[in-house]
This record gives structure tokens, sequence and C-alpha cells, in this order.
């Protein structure tokens, strides 16, 4: 009996293992969301509140399709191979590195694309469509005005579950080619950075 709970005791797992939370990414992640949602909060209310009925919807289907396209590659991610970008590795395809660590960084990319942008466009979405809805409600009697809300309310929950249940089909079945393109994103993106740091140093 004594040995089976010296066996017991011996399974569990140390502190500071892999159940280890890591606070610097869970500190990334909060400020990250943060800066993010503030930035895109400004920029929508900016918007909105200058523009027309017309031009405030376009504004409101783009912060959908932005949550959606992030889901896309937060799927796309977590289901796509290795194989694939060791072969482009190999070609030296400068963005094959850059696959290769969105795979093995799976969980904290599909955590940025799934949870902090995805919801952050959820939350914003839902608050512009407040914004739209204000513009048009008073052209219409309150009662007219409040089946309005509701109904672009219930849209853009509709359009935002079922472009995303689209979206992770699409994701998976396509998730090389996504992941590709994100590669490709980023290495241009860090290239040019890198290019304007050479600038500076001149």
């Amino acid at each position: 009996m004594k040995n089976s709970q010296k066996g017991a005791a011996q399974k569990k797992p140390a502190k500071g293992g892999a159940s280890r939370v890591d606070t610097r990414w869970v500190t990334t992640v909060f400020v990250a969301t943060i800066v993010i949602s503030g930035c895109m909060s400004l920029f929508s209310d900016l918007l909105l509140n200058r523009v027309r009925l017309i031009a405030a919807f376009a504004v409101l289907l783009v912060i959908v399709l932005i949550g959606i396209f992030f889901d896309i590659i937060g799927v796309a991610v977590t289901t796509a191979d290795e194989k694939p970008f060791h072969s482009m590795a190999a070609r030296n395809l400068p963005e094959a590195k850059e696959a290769i660590r969105l795979i093995r960084n799976a969980n904290r990319v599909s955590s940025f694309c799934n949870d902090v942008v995805g919801d952050i466009c959820g939350v914003i979405s839902g608050s512009a469509s407040a914004v739209v809805a204000a513009q048009v409600i008073v052209h219409f009697t309150p009662t007219a005005g409040s089946f309005f809300r509701l109904f672009l309310s219930a849209l853009v929950s509709a359009l935002t579950v079922g472009g995303k249940a689209v979206g992770k089909t699409f994701a998976i079945n396509a998730s090389t080619p996504i992941v590709h393109f994100a590669a490709k994103v980023i290495f241009r993106v860090r290239w040019f950075f890198k290019w304007v740091r050479t600038l500076f140093r001149r």
C-alpha cells in the first residue's frame, strides 16, 4: 500500500512543469489586447461618426470580415502540416521559415488570432452596429427604431457566426496555402521594417 502511494506521489507533476502559466505570454496578450482594441475602437468611432450611412455599413462589414479573416488563419495554423514547408525551405523560399515558426507556435498564434483579434472585432462590431443604428433610427418612430436596432444586431451576429463557420471549413481544407500566404505577409512586413531600420542607421 505504501509503495503504491509512493509511486502515485512520484507520478505527480513537479512544480514549474508543463502546467506552469507563461506569465510573459499572458502579459503580452493583455497589452496587445489593450493596444489593438483601443486603436480599432478609436478608428472606427472617428470614421463612423464622419461618414454617410452606406459608408458606415461598409466599415461595419470590414470589421466583421477582419474577425473572420483572422479566425481562418488561427484555424489553418493549428491544422497545417510542416512537411510541405520543409520542402519549400529546401528550395530556399524565405517565407518557409516563417510558416514553420507559425505552425510550431500554433497555440499562441491561434490564441492571438481567434481570441484576441476575433473577440476584439466582435466587441467593436457590436458597438459599431449601435452607431450605425443611431444614424438610422432618427428617421423612424421609437418602436421602428428599436426593431431596426435589434435587426442590425442580429444581422451582425449572423454574419460573424456564419462567416466563421464557413471560414473554419475553408481553413481546414486549405490550411497549407493559407499558412503560406500568412507567412509571405509576415516575411514582407519583417523585411520592410528591417529596410526602414537600415535607412535610419545611415
